[in-house]
């Protein structure tokens, strides 16, 4: 049995919904944003009411909350920062993580009892520099993506035992440095270090010689063109012990842009993974083909362990398309159980006399068949086709508020 401290299961949500949502599915903390400031502009985000009600509800199941205010701010901002920071003071959330060092300090001026993480944002890549953001009153610094665990477990050793240190463990990788890339605002007058990224590394790219405007030649010969700077998505579940004894306190999952589905299969997968190694390494070995199907049991792309053993190949990339791959489709999530009829917000289509299956918090997947769907009027359909309609569903099962319905996927 693990008896060193317990790493923290750190879950993104971009709504209060989803906030909810993972804090069932089993998250020890949750990263959301504010209207303004943080890095995922364009994510539902949190008005003030939401975050409020959003902390309320993870603080009473034990659950811990941090706000992003990230951005690297440009003196317009500086006015409006204040006022939020303000706002947060009364709010009150577990943790504000930032990367400006100048928002850094008005941060330590206007809510100096709120704890600040310093984002990856800010190129954390040495103990120096940690001891640097310590030093200024940080609590937590956010690793670089580009760190070997080699060098976290370095970084860990030369910084204060109180000094926490957060790494993501899963999901998309950027392909500028921790995340600072200027392609977006280049392309498309978007600033991604202003939260509005709009992915232009997802892009098929080809050559044009200037003096032979319009004619395109690809990067790479074939017949789908070529996706020169598609990373692949991050996956650590198979290397938890690795990630234990390498001594980081926070495992970060990324995702502020995903769907509940994703979001709740990520977090009970790796909740269950943690937990397994914790009671028993010979449990997590066991578990590791459950831990691997259930990860794709969403959507995703090709996997890569990034650069926790060293720099990546070139078969971190994927060059032939910037497509996910699909596990399975979400359906929706139960709210309320009605004399025998689930309610719920449709996702996607599916029908009556299909089946599907019950994601539970507890790791169950439970196959059932589509009996009867009724509309909001009580009125009875073959099936469900428009998205966000709201339906009341009875299963040839029980089910329970907050259960997950979604559909496997033939691969």
């Amino acid at each position: 049995m693990y008896e060193g401290r317990k790493p923290e299961l750190l879950a993104p949500a971009k709504s209060l919904d989803i906030l909810k949502t993972v804090v069932r599915y089993g998250a020890d903390a949750v990263y959301i944003g504010g209207e303004a400031y943080g890095l995922r502009a364009k994510a539902d985000n949190f008005n003030p009411d939401e975050m409020r009600e959003g902390i309320a509800f993870a603080h009473d199941h034990g659950v811990k909350v941090y706000v992003t205010a990230n951005i690297f701010a440009h003196n317009d901002d500086i006015d409006g920062i204040k006022e939020y920071f303000q706002e947060l003071k009364d709010i009150k959330p577990d943790a504000v993580l930032i990367a400006d060092p100048g928002v850094f300090a008005l941060a330590r001026e206007i809510m100096p009892e709120i704890p600040i993480h310093v984002s990856t944002q800010a190129n954390n890549t040495n103990y120096v520099s940690a001891n640097f953001w310590y030093q200024l009153g940080a609590t937590r610094v956010v690793t670089a993506r580009e760190l070997s665990l080699e060098e976290i477990k370095t970084l860990r050793a030369k910084i204060p035992a109180d000094m926490e240190i957060e790494t993501f463990v899963h999901g998309a990788m950027c392909i500028s440095y921790s995340g600072r890339c200027l392609l977006s605002n280049y392309f498309t007058g978007r600033d991604a270090n202003h939260g509005e990224c709009t992915h232009p590394c997802r892009w098929k790219y080809a050559l044009v010689e200037e003096t032979r405007p319009g004619q395109y030649f690809p990067v790479a010969e074939n017949d789908r063109g070529t996706y020169i700077m598609n990373s692949k998505d991050l996956c650590m579940v198979d290397h938890i012990p690795d990630l234990f004894s390498a001594g980081i306190d926070s495992f970060k999952i990324e995702g502020r842009m995903k769907t509940a589905l994703y979001a709740a299969t990520v977090v009970r997968t790796y909740r269950k993974a943690i937990d397994d190694y914790m009671e028993s390494p010979e449990k997590y070995q066991e578990n590791l083909p459950w831990y691997d199907r259930e990860i794709r049991s969403c959507t995703y792309r090709p996997f890569t362990t990034g650069f926790f053993y060293g720099k990546p190949s070139d078969e971190a990339q994927i060059y032939d398309s910037n497509t996910y791959e699909k596990g399975s489709t979400y359906l929706g999530t139960i709210r309320s159980i009605e004399k025998g009829f689930c309610q719920l917000t449709q996702k996607n289509k599916f029908s009556v006399g299909e089946t599907i299956e019950i994601m539970k918090k507890d790791g169950r997947d439970l196959k059932v068949r589509v009996l009867e769907i009724r509309n909001a009027e009580g009125e009875e359909m073959e099936s469900a086709p428009h998205a966000s309609e709201e339906l009341f569903v009875r299963l040839d099962q029980d089910a329970e508020p907050y259960d997950i319905l979604r559909r496997q996927e033939e691969a």
